[in-house]
């Protein structure tokens, strides 16, 4: 190897280490001549970079990710091409094994996004030195209807965007709603609560209704787009499962139901995985009416989507109602939080601790 591929080498090691965050699509294609040649040789072009990005594959780590039969999948990219761009990112992109100590130390710096309540917030942080809601992961909220989950979403759209030394993400949110149930003045409230400017807080508060399973989608793939560009920490789904109700019907549609829900969970991820964000995705429930169980004090509501949703979800908690404006947040399931309940309160300035009634 000579002298200048050597010191190349080091510089291009040295880049990729002092990387912090996703790496854009277009590091694929580089600029350094002996980065080129190595373009050339695998027949990766800006072109090839466009199709990725326009398939909703902005960075780097969403396509070391993604199998080869999707990428083989997109207009103009074959299987021996796809097989050249997953072998690049893989060069770019650590997908082997690390050991224990380093998933904790990198464990032990993840943000936690506070809900607004101290209680529910210690509830999420049993395990940790902060609490909240996790980043990096999947938490899913569900529960009757007026039990908080859109309540919750309200809040932590505006405590994400806080400093992280006041329980924040430092970063804007995206917000996807299934339901129609999005209030702006919900914001404008928290805001004022917590000192920040109301008008800045929408600003950083990316909204699109979804109007089928389909477009729910598609929206993932502007959201990719939006999150390369900028800084986001939180991405909500109000709710996740509601459009899949009505948009499939029946046991003959079950399968496809649950296919394309686990795809749009899969995204969700994905996203979750690439960005560093957390995802908030609300369910809704169905009646379980099982004489059994509530003889044995067993639960009468179950989250519906079945399977997949719950193994999707990293962090599932159960909202139930209690007396006037107090909630109950229960542990449902969780790989390291221990099963136990804490309470919240809805208030004007959305969601904090039942004590701060007046």
């Amino acid at each position: 190897m000579s002298v200048a591929t050597q010191q190349s080498q080091q510089y291009d090691d040295e880049e990729l280490m002092g990387f912090a965050g996703p790496m854009l699509v277009n590091k694929l294609q580089a600029s350094r001549t002996r980065k080129n040649h190595i373009c050339q040789e695998a027949g990766i072009t800006p072109q090839d970079c466009k199709k990725l990005a326009d398939a909703g594959l902005h960075t780097v780590e969403s396509v070391a990710f993604t199998p080869k039969k999707v990428l083989a999948g997109i207009k103009g990219i074959s299987d021996q091409k796809a097989d050249k761009i997953i072998a690049e990112a893989q060069k770019i992109v650590p997908m082997g094994f690390k050991s224990a100590s380093v998933i904790h130390a990198m464990r032990s710096e993840l943000v936690h996004i506070t809900t607004g309540s101290t209680q529910l917030d210690t509830l999420l942080g049993v395990m940790g030195p902060t609490g909240g809601i996790e980043t990096g992961s999947i938490t899913e909220l569900f529960g009757e209807f007026r039990t908080g989950k859109s309540q919750i979403c309200h809040t932590l759209a505006v405590t994400c965007q806080l400093p992280t030394s006041m329980g924040g993400g430092e970063g804007k949110c995206l917000y996807i709603d299934t339901e129609g149930t999005f209030r702006p003045v919900r914001l404008l409230a928290v805001a004022e609560r917590f000192g920040l400017d109301g008008e800045e807080v929408l600003n950083n508060v990316a909204y699109a209704r979804a109007y089928n399973a389909d477009h729910q989608n598609q929206l993932l793939v502007q959201a990719s787009a939006l999150m390369s560009e900028s800084r986001f920490s939180l991405l909500i789904v109000d709710s996740c499962t509601a459009l899949y109700r009505t948009d499939f019907n029946g046991r003959g549609e079950l399968s496809a139901r649950q296919g394309h829900l686990g795809k749009f969970l899969r995204t969700l991820l994905r996203l979750a995985d690439e960005f560093g964000i957390a995802v908030v995705v609300t369910n809704q429930v169905m009646s379980s009416p099982d004489a059994a169980a509530a003889m044995y004090g067993g639960n009468d509501k179950k989250p519906i989507g079945g399977n997949i949703m719950a193994h999707a979800s990293t962090t599932r908690l159960q909202l139930k109602k209690g007396r006037a404006n107090t909630r109950v947040c229960r542990i449902y399931d969780s790989p390291c939080l221990p099963e136990s309940e804490g309470q919240f309160a809805i208030l004007a300035h959305g969601i904090g601790d039942p004590e701060e009634e007046t």
